[in-house]
């Protein structure tokens, strides 16, 4: 029986977890009807289909990669993606594994479904968010909230007299709102969001979030109106559609843009306020007067009112104790953000940045490419490699053999045409195994036919001697930004554990990334032979990379 896999997906817009289970029973009760064995269901709960960022649309494309399925069963085409381009490449990846795609809806997909009810799921998309943005102004033009909830406020639930629930009204949260009270009027006495935050952290009142303070949550960005500090609505003035989002078309996350003041809706809400103008005015004249003195150039700007270079290191260095990111204290040194900002990490240890610098450098060079594992990583991913191998020539042997089929079959009809049999009803038949046919060898000729490369046996050797040639790179001063860059994508992360044998040491456990490492050993791109494709699936094989290489400083 031909293995036979199904994806299911339900989004927030349905918001039902037993959908799921209805679309797998459909697609199993139809795989049976074809007479195909289902082997594995794969299914994303409560996750837009506007985006490929999702845990179980990315397990099956790799599965099928591996060659463990040939079709794929799904209620509809938009239960896969929305998006348009991603559906394309979906079925393009699925179409170069040999795996075909079939829908309770559309059946077989080919090239003409993905145009089409790709088209249409974008179009649906792009309809749907024009009427939520008219349900959601119409709803703040009449004084209600247009989604989510600001710290201070209560959601009121009720229900109006058709018994058809009313939503966007909002009541002062009392015991929030003499916090804010509070944040407010230290901040105007002259108390940094630092030191607030960590008072409050310090007395166990809870934040925003439900988690702990942070001196960005006080003081926000005030050109976007973020942050207990900028918020207008504790003043009565309710702003909607100061920031429209969109999602990165590579990663799938939503990013922030500020929109013209022009296009901003405000309305007053008086019954909401809970800060008074004076109050206000006292902590927008520091906030201007803070902003004034970092930009001043005629002072002597501080550390911190300097704009900070790009350190080798930066936002790699995790701390081990609570796992928040070691961040630059000093001139010269590293140290536990949540130590320092929340008070909420009791590791007050710090790390000179040349030291760090020059250890991690010393152990990517001369401590990770250990040649005993090393041999044992050749081995395992020669193996793998070589079953990669094996799946894609079955899939190249099943080509071969249904497109002599396919001509076999042709030269059958001409013979019938030439025995005269009407070739009106064998037109349409003929029609489509050309079109099969032509498909086919396209296929063919797209797969590369040569064997690549095994892995170079003195890979760690070049690797070494790369990390060398990279370091000496870093002290040229006229080019060690992309240098910089690639020995970052050598490095996942550094975890910094406080050493309980020295008093101010560090165990440290650098993780990384294990494409990056191979793609360092090569001497060219022509002499290693290895596509950016090859090193993901060399990074899939690994898991997140190379094991975490620990020692001490």
């Amino acid at each position: 029986m031909i293995p036979a896999v199904i994806y299911a997906r339900y989004s927030t817009d349905m918001q039902s977890a037993s959908s799921v289970e209805d679309q797998i029973r459909l697609c199993a009760e139809r795989a049976a009807r074809e007479g195909m064995a289902v082997s594995q269901h794969y299914a994303d709960h409560g996750i837009s289909g506007a985006s490929l960022m999702r845990p179980g649309i990315q397990q099956l494309l790799q599965d099928a990669m591996a060659g463990k399925f040939q079709v794929v069963f799904a209620e509809a085409l938009d239960r896969i993606s929305r998006d348009q381009e991603d559906v394309a490449a979906v079925f393009k990846r699925l179409n170069f594994a040999g795996v075909q795609i079939i829908t309770l809806s559309e059946g077989a997909i080919s090239e003409l479904h993905i145009g089409l009810k790709g088209t249409m799921n974008a179009l649906f998309l792009k309809d749907l968010s024009d009427k939520t943005r008219r349900g959601l102004r119409g709803r703040v033009e009449a004084g209600k909230s247009g989604g989510g909830n600001s710290y201070g406020y209560d959601v009121v639930r009720k229900v109006n007299a058709a018994g058809e629930p009313e939503r966007g009204d909002r009541k002062i949260n009392e015991d929030q709102a003499d916090i804010i009270r509070r944040v407010f009027n230290e901040y105007a006495a002259g108390t940094s969001p630092r030191v607030i935050a960590k008072t409050l952290n310090a007395e166990h009142v809870p934040g925003p979030t439900g988690k702990t303070w942070g001196p960005s949550t006080i003081h926000g960005n005030k050109d976007r109106g973020t942050g207990i500090l900028n918020n207008e609505l504790y003043i009565g003035r309710l702003v909607w559609n100061r920031l429209r989002y969109i999602k990165a078309p590579e990663t799938g996350k939503r990013l922030s843009r500020l929109n013209p003041a022009d296009q901003w809706i405000v309305q007053d809400v008086p019954h909401l306020r809970i800060i008074d103008d004076d109050l206000w005015q006292k902590v927008k004249a520091r906030q201007d007067a803070t902003s004034l003195g970092k930009h001043d150039k005629s002072k002597a700007a501080g550390f911190w009112d300097r704009r900070r270079p790009r350190f080798l290191l930066s936002g790699l260095i995790k701390c081990g104790c609570c796992g928040s990111t070691f961040v630059k204290i000093s001139q010269h040194h590293f140290g536990c953000a949540s130590a320092r900002n929340k008070g909420t990490c009791e590791n007050k240890r710090t790390i000179r940045r040349d030291v760090l610098e020059s250890s991690v450098l010393n152990a990517l060079q001369h401590r990770l490419m250990d040649d005993k594992l090393l041999a044992v990583f050749c081995e395992e991913y020669t193996r793998h490699l070589n079953a990669l191998r094996m799946a894609e020539s079955g899939n190249r042997a099943k080509d071969e053999a249904r497109l002599q089929k396919v001509i076999r079959e042709l030269d059958r009809m001409i013979d019938a045409i030439c025995d005269g049999v009407p070739a009106e009803r064998v037109k349409d038949r003929m029609i489509a195994l050309e079109a099969e046919r032509a498909e086919i060898e396209k296929r063919l000729e797209a797969e590369p036919k040569e064997e690549k490369p095994l892995l170079h046996p003195s890979m760690g050797e070049r690797y070494r001697q790369g990390v060398m040639r990279l370091r000496e790179a870093l002290a040229d001063q006229d080019a060690p930004h992309e240098a910089v860059e690639i020995l970052r994508g050598l490095i996942d992360r550094i975890v910094l554990h406080p050493s309980s044998e020295e008093e101010s040491g560090f165990v440290m456990d650098i993780e990384g990334d294990l494409a990056g490492i191979l793609s360092l050993c090569q001497t060219s791109k022509k002499a290693a032979g290895l596509s950016p494709d090859d090193l993901m699936q060399m990074k899939l094989v690994a898991g997140v990379g190379f094991e975490p290489t620990t020692f001490r400083l």
